[in-house]
Order: C-alpha cells, then structure tokens, then sequence
C-alpha cells in the first residue's frame, strides 16, 4: 500500500526550513534523506494512515531539531529502523490532532 502515499508531496523544500537560515538547503537535503530512508524501509503493505503519520511525526519532530545538520547517516539509518519497528499509533495521536 505504500505506493499510494506520494513521498514527494512530504519532502522539504529550503524555504520550509527558515528556521535554519543560511543552511536551509542543507537542513532540507537531510531532512529528505530521513523521509526518504522512512518510506524506502517501511514495509510495502503498510497501512496508509500509519506512514503518513510516521511521515508526518518525522518532519514535525526533526525539521527544527538541533542535531539534524550533526547526525550522520549510520545513525539515521538506526534511528528509522527503530522507529518503524516500535512505531504504535495510539502512542502519537495527539500530535495530530490539530
């Protein structure tokens, strides 16, 4: 099912990432590459809702967070297999309940 969720219409753009000033661009490249890493690991038959929730609790919780220009790609890598392994919805719906 995760062929139905378009990951291009979550990925950052520089302007998106304002808070980052002259390292916009930078800031966003990172931040697509953990979108991207999130969608490629998550399982084809994933529910729809569930990775669009994941995507979204990415780009809210890492699009201004200090350490996202500082973590390296091992890392991230562990950190997304962490996440879609122990991922509960009922443990984040009030993050989107806006």
């Amino acid at each position: 099912m995760k062929h139905l969720v378009d990951i291009h219409v979550v990925l950052a753009t520089p302007e998106d990432m304002d808070h980052w000033e002259d390292r916009a661009e930078e800031a966003a490249d990172k931040l697509n590459v953990i979108l991207h890493m999130t969608y490629d690991g998550a399982e084809e038959d994933i529910e729809i809702a569930r990775l669009e929730k994941i995507l979204q609790h990415i780009w809210e919780n890492w699009r201004e967070d200090s350490y996202l220009l500082e973590v390296d790609e091992e890392d991230l890598r562990d950190w997304v297999d962490h996440l879609l392994a122990t991922w509960d919805d009922a443990d984040h719906e009030d993050e989107f309940e806006h």
